[in-house]
């Protein structure tokens, strides 16, 4: 019997955009890697795009694309499209999109009062003198004249963009920059004609039609929270509408949230959008690109179906730039997942990466370096003994994320792989943090390494701690077992558990114990938070978080720790920093402050600690056939991204070398 053929998605039909024709509803919303120097976007920044492009995408938006000076950083990692000699560099950009077959556009942007947090050479200007939530200072109101400069940028913006090579531009009237800025009632306070909130916009996109003729022109808008944002769903369906007959543009792109919010973090678990996606549907007549937070097909389908023209998305496509042609031809399974993670994309230590794909490295690299230091050199694997004479199958000991990732490279490459652990469930630490509330992100992950391991047949041992004679039937090797968190030793009587211990258990020692104290480390990560977390979704009637740090939360980027803060609002949360616990009684503890060394009391039912994790390594002694490597926290405890390219690092050096004893 003849299979009946698969009915495409509505995600993979070609869309018509301002005469242009996307290959597929899937469009990459702007963001940036941060490979760019001297405002100058450099050749890894051209190989980002283009390995992207060449993921199956309909159009690529880039981003990170200043107008002005003042709109600069001063480390010059956005790109600075007012410049015309910097237009060969922007073209290679362009041409790695578009000879890859996706749609380029070039999104811009003026910050204007937002600083990024990261400071600037120049006053940040505005509408008017109305303080940023997130900045220490109003911002210097913009003349009437200097207003009109700011239209000028962007139409010099937009046709060197152009001229570059790009198909269109996109205007950033999103995320609280200066033209959402204008666009918003509460900041907009104006009495000249740009009091008119269109009026900008109005001026910006007619100044641009005189470059670029009837190329697309797009534009960005976010739904800002809070009732008095001046910038809500309401403002947008009222606006857009009449800025559309005004001065007419080609497609609206919304989104949600402002600097700190608009990259959603693992809480986030569905896209924000997509309730509304019919109320914008009907205010606006012009092609809708719904974006943030879509990760699914059924997701993606759902906004579609709802009168969305276009979804966007941008950290699923630095996880996984495969992830348009997979999810075309039926493969979402194969989808390596975005996290929400906001680590390594979020950070740009030096540039952007992923938590989760060790494909995307720095300049300099081909891959992520497998290690937190700054080196030149590809990742590689820590030798515990010299390599051995013959290939074979490989034993892989731990099935966390080091050593999945391991076996699944290697069963890639077609070698015979077993991984063996001593847990009943794959994940290691990334189990471990997918069991808090809010942190299900990893959950995805780990489900994701074990589907691949079982569609490439590894063998995957759970609950088995092979012996030395088990293992002699494998010549090589690979060690990812892991690390454990040490016990604190805290003299006294009250309950006192590990925070690894408790997030096992909170469920049911929280109802019991309604008072809980955390003692943090003092690094301000998750292991602390999720323990705080934990404990008041399990009902917990009163928390302290204790630590020698600084402050709460310290270790987390700032988008995770502003919309921790936001889910902690009015939560029974005390945080006492700068002090330790010395000791427990029957009913609390006793702290000490690590200053003046002044000493306190605190009532609580339990205490969890967070304590140094340490290398767990098997004591084994290899046989002289057998190579021996170490990958992940077994070598030192440090964060999944450094696993995940140690465990890939290790499958490919022992590719290499059983390529070249064949």
């Amino acid at each position: 019997m003849t299979p009946t053929p698969r009915t495409p998605p509505a995600l993979a039909t070609p869309f018509t955009l301002g005469g242009l024709t996307l290959r597929n509803r899937l469009v990459a919303t702007a963001h940036a890697t941060a490979a760019v120097s001297d405002g100058v976007p450099t050749e890894t920044d051209v190989a980002y795009w283009r390995r992207l492009a060449e993921g199956g995408v309909g159009m690529v938006i880039t981003g990170g694309t200043a107008v002005a000076p003042e709109s600069t950083l001063p480390r010059r990692y956005l790109t600075e499209a007012w410049r015309p000699e910097i237009k060969d560099a922007v073209r290679r950009r362009a041409e790695a999109i578009t000879d890859e077959g996706a749609v380029a556009v070039a999104q811009l942007v003026h910050l204007g009062r937002e600083t990024l947090g990261a400071g600037t050479y120049y006053a940040p200007v505005s509408a008017a003198a109305v303080r940023s939530p997130r900045e220490a200072t109003a911002p210097h109101p913009l003349s009437t004249e200097q207003v009109r400069g700011v239209v000028d940028a962007f139409r010099i913006s937009a046709a060197n963009s152009v001229e570059a090579g790009f198909h269109g531009v996109e205007l950033h009237a999103g995320h609280g920059y200066l033209l959402a800025q204008f666009l918003s009632r509460a900041n907009n306070t104006r009495d000249d004609e740009y009091g008119d909130r269109i009026a900008l916009l109005t001026q910006v996109i007619d100044a641009i039609r005189t470059e670029i003729g009837e190329l697309p022109i797009g534009l960005r808008v976010s739904v800002e929270p809070g009732e008095n944002s001046g910038l809500g769903l309401d403002d947008l369906t009222e606006l857009l509408p009449r800025l559309s007959a005004a001065s007419p543009f080609d497609y609206v792109n919304v989104t949600t949230g402002v600097r700190n919010t608009y990259v959603p973090g693992m809480a986030t678990t569905r896209p924000p959008l997509l309730a509304s996606v019919a109320r914008l549907r009907s205010a606006v007549a012009l092609p809708l690109l719904v974006s943030q937070g879509f990760r699914t097909v059924a997701d993606i389908e759902r906004a579609l179906n709802s009168g969305a023209d276009l979804v966007g998305m941008a950290r699923p496509f630095m996880a996984d730039p495969d992830f348009a042609r997979k999810v075309i031809a039926g493969d979402e399974r194969s989808v390596r997942p975005c996290t929400g993670c906001n680590e390594g994309c979020r950070t740009f230590e030096p540039t952007g990466s992923c938590s989760v794909n060790p494909e995307l490295g720095p300049p300099g690299t081909a891959i992520r370096p497998a290690v937190a230091l700054p080196l030149t050199r590809p990742a590689v694997a820590l030798p515990l003994t010299r390599p051995g004479g013959r290939s074979g199958p490989v034993a892989v000991l731990g099935a966390g994320p080091a050593g999945m990732e391991c076996a699944l490279t290697l069963a890639r490459s077609g070698a015979e792989v077993t991984v063996f652990d001593t847990a009943r469930q794959p994940g290691g630490q990334a189990s471990l943090a997918s069991l808090a509330p809010h942190r299900s992100g990893w959950r995805k992950f780990v489900d994701y390494q074990r589907e691949q391991l079982a569609d490439f047949g590894v063998r995957l041992l759970l609950g088995t701690s092979p012996e030395p004679d088990d293992l002699e039937a494998y010549p090589h090797i690979v060690l990812a077992t892991g690390a454990e968190e040490e016990s604190l030793s805290v003299p006294g009587e009250l309950r006192t558990l590990t925070s690894s211990a408790f997030l096992h258990r909170y469920a049911d020692v929280v109802p019991d114990a309604p008072v809980v104290a955390v003692l943090d480390d003092g690094f301000g990560w998750w292991q602390g938070i999720s323990a705080v977390e934990s404990a008041l979704a399990a009902g917990a009637g009163e928390v302290t978080f204790i630590t020698p740090g600084t402050g709460f939360a310290t270790g987390l980027s700032p988008e995770n720790r502003t919309q921790l803060l936001n889910r902690l609002t009015g939560a029974p949360l005390r945080v006492l920093a700068m002090s330790t616990v010395t000791s427990t009684t029957t009913d609390g503890v006793r702290l000490r402050h690590v200053l003046d060394g002044q000493e306190s009391s605190l009532a609580a039912d339990v205490l969890v600690t967070v304590g140094e994790r340490h290398p767990c390594r098997p004591d084994f002694t290899p046989s002289g056939h057998q190579t021996v490597h170490a990958i992940g926290d077994c070598v030192v405890p440090r964060r999944i991204a450094h696993a995940v390219a140690e465990g890939r690092a290790a499958a490919e050096t022992l590719t290499a070398r059983t390529t070249r004893l064949q």
